[in-house]
Order: C-alpha cells, then structure tokens, then sequence
C-alpha cells in the first residue's frame, strides 16, 4: 500500500473516530431523548448523510418520528415528524425489520418499490419519506439497550457522494448504540422524577379546616429541569388549640431527598403533638431525631404557631432552622420578614442553642411560608430576590388567598432550577 493509501485510511479512521467523539459530545449535554436525537442528528448531517430520521417506540409500542433533519437546510424539519403507522406482524421494509429486532439495514435506494407498491402503511410512510427528499443510498440503524428496541436511526446519502459502504453502517451501528443508551438514561431518569414527584404528592398532607381561617398551599416541581427534592408544607392542629404552619426543605434532588422529607415531617407531627412545646424546642427535638437516624442529612425547616388568646388578637409564634423567613403582607400591602427568630440548619449541631420570636398579626394579614426555589435565581443577590417577592406578594393581597398563591408560582418560579413548595395564611378582616 502506498503512502497516499495509507494517509488517506488514517484520515478516515480519524474522521470516524471525530464523528463518534462529535455524537457523544451531544449527547453529553441532555436528558431529554428528543433533544439528544435532534442534536446527534444534526452531527451527522452532513458528515455522514445528506438527511436523517430518527424515530422512537413508545411503552405501549407506537412509533413516532421525532426529528428529520436535512443538510441543505441546516436545519431539522418539520411537519414530517408525528406517529407512524402500526409495526406490521411480518416486517417488510427495513424499518420494520429494524423495530422487530434485526440488524442494521445497509440498501440502495433503487433496491425499494414505490410508496404505492409497499405492502403495509409503515412501509409506505417510510417510502415517501424517501422519495420526498431524496436520495440513492441508505443505513436503517436499530437504537438497542439493555435487550430492547427503543427505536432507528435512518440516514440517507445522495448521489454526487460515494453510496454508503459497510464501512459507514459500522460507524452507523457504533453510534446508534450510543444514541440508544442515552435514550434509554433519559427514560430511566425521567420515570425516576415521575415516581419521586408522585410520591411527594401523594405525601403532601390535607390542610385544616379553621373558621375565619384561609390556608392554602402549592407544590412545583423545578420549571427548567423538572426536578423534585425534600421541599415539604404542613400544616395541623394540635391538641390544646394552636395551629401549625411549616415550611421545610431536605437537602438533595432525587427519590432519596423526597423520602426523607416525608420521614422528617412524619417525626415533626409526632414531636409538635407530644409535646406541644415552644417552637425552638421542637426544632431542638428534631434536630436530635434527624441527627440519630438520618446522619450526613441536612434540612432547613420554619416552625410556627398561630395561638389566640380570648378576646385578643392573632399571635404568632416561630423559630427557624437555616430557613428562608417567613413573610409577613398586611391588609393595606405592607410587607416585612418574620427574621427574628434565626437559627443552624437540621442535622449540622444537635444540641445548637435556638431560639423563637412571636408578633402580634393584624386583623386581614396573611402570613406566606416558603421554600428558596420561589425566590433564589442564578446570577442574581437574596436581597434582590426577596425584594421581588415582597412586591409581588403585596401587588396580590387584594385577590382570594388561592389565586395569590397561583400567581406567585406563575410569576415567580416559571425560570426556577429548584422544585418550590409554599404555605399560606389569611386572618379575616374582623
């Protein structure tokens, strides 16, 4: 073999292996399958075809296409995307074929009938395609894991290029399985956050009934990443009276963090109706808990206690481990931070000092517990953050207490990386 053929070998073994490093450097930056197609497409096109199409099975086995993109618009497509036909029982095409289970399909484009002539409407899509845009050679490429197809990739060269070789559909086939992985990661990893925000809903506690009272609360997962976490509300009555309102936060985004949560508020409601002491000292109580059975766990909680006395007005009563402070919005849209009552963080120094403050509240005011996803933002200062909230929070005291609530979420947290939750308290106007 002479030099030119031996250079021009490794310069295709190099373009191979930058291909490969390419399509996983695409991967690498998303969890969302579509997204990671669209991406690797786009590496492929027109490295190696002149189009592509990637298509993915569903659980219940429907296919849909889920991006084309073409080289000459350097752009992906659209309105050829949606959901094919049924796979037939006896593959025909190299679709098919490749969804039932065989290898990677290598095929000259004059190899296949016309639309018209297929033999089954999967097929016949697949053929349109082609004759739509175009092309003389193709790769029909499985994306397998773990035993199972998740769906093709097919990829189509024109003429004025060398027709595709056995060569390219093992470049193919070598990154069709990466592809394939990484949908299979992003599938796993979204039924995880589907499970771990399903089981924190369904641990999210019925809020009281009080007369005269409004409470209300939310739960969001985060905006951007769809997330969940430790973020947790509560809110009861305890034996001689008292209302409860707290607002907590376990440290983490994962099942783990959310199953936590709900031990932790768990062991709260315990501690608040047993002993029915001071905030402070149920914080303190906790602390020790979480310290015992929960070592190298940290969490943020607001405890607080509304108490009346006959004939007297609203007070309350609040102690905070490491929490955002509770805020206090008046009838007439006053606003400040109930930041007395400051203290360490749950599972950092159990035997910490802490302590509580108590206020009197006005008649109308509304009391608004929080997690830091309602107010913290990259790039941006706490104090600009909780200056925001005021505002917000004080531009909505006029409405019914559920549609402030929604309005903070929608005005607040659509951009948030972190899942929010949020307690609220409306004292009547009498």
């Amino acid at each position: 073999m002479d030099d030119d053929k031996v250079d021009a070998a490794l310069q295709a073994a190099l373009d191979r292996l930058t291909l490969l490093n390419q399509s996983a450097l695409a991967l690498s930056g998303t969890l969302d399958a579509v997204e990671g197609l669209t991406r690797v497409s786009r590496v492929l096109v027109p490295a190696l075809a002149d189009w592509c199409a990637a298509d993915l099975v569903d659980a219940s086995g429907r296919v849909e296409r889920v991006c084309v993109t073409h080289g000459e618009t350097a752009m992906t497509l659209t309105g050829l995307t949606g959901f094919l036909p049924p796979v037939p029982e006896a593959a025909s095409g190299p679709l098919s074929r490749v969804l039932r289970g065989a290898g990677p399909q290598l095929l000259s484009v004059d190899q296949l009938p016309t639309a018209a002539q297929a033999p089954d409407p999967l097929h016949a899509a697949s053929l349109e395609l082609v004759a739509r845009l175009g092309g003389e050679s193709m790769i029909v490429a499985p994306l397998r894991a773990r035993r199972r197809v998740l769906g093709a990739l097919t990829l189509m060269r024109k003429s004025g290029r060398p027709a595709m070789d056995e060569e390219d559909m093992a470049l193919a086939e070598g990154i069709a399985h990466r592809v394939a992985l990484a949908v299979d990661n992003a599938r796993l990893h979204a039924e995880t956050q589907d499970i771990a925000e399903r089981l924190q809903r369904s641990l999210l506690p019925d809020l009281p009934h009080v007369d005269g009272l409004r409470i209300a609360a939310r739960y969001a997962p985060a905006a951007t990443t769809a997330e969940v976490g430790g973020d947790w509300y509560d809110s009861f009555l305890l034996p001689q009276g008292d209302i409860t309102l707290i607002i907590g936060d376990v440290t983490g985004h994962d099942l783990h963090a959310a199953v936590t949560m709900s031990q932790l508020r768990n062991m709260l409601r315990g501690i608040a109706c047993d002993r029915q002491e001071p905030p402070e000292q149920i914080l303190r109580r906790l602390d020790i808990a979480v310290d015992a059975l929960y070592p190298h766990r940290t969490a943020t909680c607001v405890y607080a206690l509304l108490k009346r006395d006959e004939g007297g007005p609203h007070q309350l009563a609040w102690a905070s481990a490491g929490h955002p402070p509770p805020l206090l919005i008046t009838a007439d849209g006053d606003t400040r931070y109930l930041n007395d009552a400051e203290g360490m963080m749950l599972g950092v120094e159990p035997h910490a000092k802490r302590t509580s403050a108590s206020t009197p509240l006005p008649t109308g005011s509304t009391i608004l517990l929080y997690t830091d996803g309602l107010i913290e933002r990259r790039g941006e200062s706490l104090d600009h953050s909780m200056t925001r909230l005021r505002q917000h929070a004080a531009a909505l005291i006029s409405e019914d207490l559920d549609v402030m609530c929604d309005e903070l979420l929608t005005g607040l947290a659509a951009h948030s990386t972190d899942d929010i939750a949020l307690l609220a308290l409306r004292l009547p106007a009498q």
